[in-house]
């Protein structure tokens, strides 16, 4: 992939490409489309929980994001007085679909402070993110789709198409177990889910903050459709008592076994994303903010700032 993307990195004049609209801002892209299908929640989450030993994984709806981060120093003795150091990263996007989209923006250097110093950090960035594209594509199960496409199109064998693959991806680096097999829940785990008889209801509030790691942690619940027609979706909710309710919203998050019902949060949105509803029966309050226009969220993370528990995560979309 990375011999392949070094003829398709481009500085984006039209922002429109696949679906919707990727970011422009002007500055380096390397853009590549894969001919095969990427739509199953359990392979994306097989991606997904396969890489995270190597990179910082998230998903968002139709999309992964794997995150490289590296340090440069302007010099070997930390104890000198003239030392400094700055962390960096680059990310590579996933887009799923009938096709798939990888692609990856170089921010400007200024995004991360002002390193004078640093020398050649584009090409580093453009280096590594070309890494982590090789590393997906070499190590989890987008490598069984890409072989199958190659073999396809170039009318090659099932051996020449794993060199074909290792000479398309010259800088991957191996990562053991990372194509963990899509698990659909079991009906003992579903069994588990809403058993309410048997559960433990707490006596108050949970202790905050929200745990931002919660869509790997939690089993992803029935959704909630609100009033203005959006659909909620929720992890972690038992039953419909309201005894646990576990995290509400994609990327307005928040975990209504911390929340309070303090109203900080409604008072804080410029945009008026959230309303209060009625959730009688919760040990930590009766009424929940509910995020009843997440898509209308500007991610000016103003609400998860004034959050007296901390119970609100904003997961700004890429």
């Amino acid at each position: 992939m990375s011999l392949l993307l070094k003829d398709r990195v481009y500085t984006m004049e039209s922002p429109t490409a696949k679906r919707g609209v990727y970011p422009l801002h002007g500055f380096k892209l390397g853009l590549y489309r894969l001919p095969f299908k990427l739509d199953d929640p359990l392979e994306i989450k097989s991606i997904h929980d396969g890489l995270k030993k190597a990179f910082e994984m998230e998903i968002y709806a139709d999309r992964i994001f794997a995150t490289y981060n590296w340090t440069e120093e302007n010099m070997s003795n930390q104890y000198d007085k003239n030392y400094e150091k700055v962390d960096l990263n680059v990310t590579v996007e996933i887009v799923t679909g009938e096709v798939v989209d990888i692609i990856y923006q170089i921010w400007p250097i200024d995004k991360f402070g002002d390193p004078h110093w640093l020398k050649d950090y584009r090409k580093k960035a453009d280096h590594f993110a070309k890494m982590v594209t090789d590393t997906i594509l070499r190590n989890t199960i987008l490598e069984e789709k890409f072989r199958a496409a190659l073999i396809k199109l170039e009318k090659i064998s099932e051996k020449e198409s794993i060199k074909r693959l290792e000479e398309l991806t010259p800088l991957a680096m191996i990562v053991l177990n990372a194509k963990p097999k899509p698990k659909a829940a079991s009906e003992d785990d579903a069994i588990e889910e809403i058993d309410e008889a048997n559960m433990e209801i707490p006596d108050g509030a949970k202790p905050g903050p929200i745990d931002i790691e919660y869509k790997s942690k939690m089993k992803q619940s029935p959704s909630f459709e609100a009033e203005t027609g959006h659909e909620i979706k929720t992890w972690g909710r038992i039953g419909t008592e309201n005894g646990i309710m576990g995290v509400w919203g994609e990327f307005v998050s928040v975990d209504f076994d911390i929340c309070v019902a303090d109203g900080a949060c409604i008072d804080a949105c410029p945009v008026g994303v959230y309303e209060f509803a009625e959730f009688s029966g919760n040990p930590a309050s009766d009424k929940k903010p509910l995020m009843s226009k997440e898509p209308d969220c500007i991610f000016c993370l103003a609400c998860e700032g004034v959050c007296p528990p901390k119970a609100i995560k904003i997961f700004e979309q890429k």
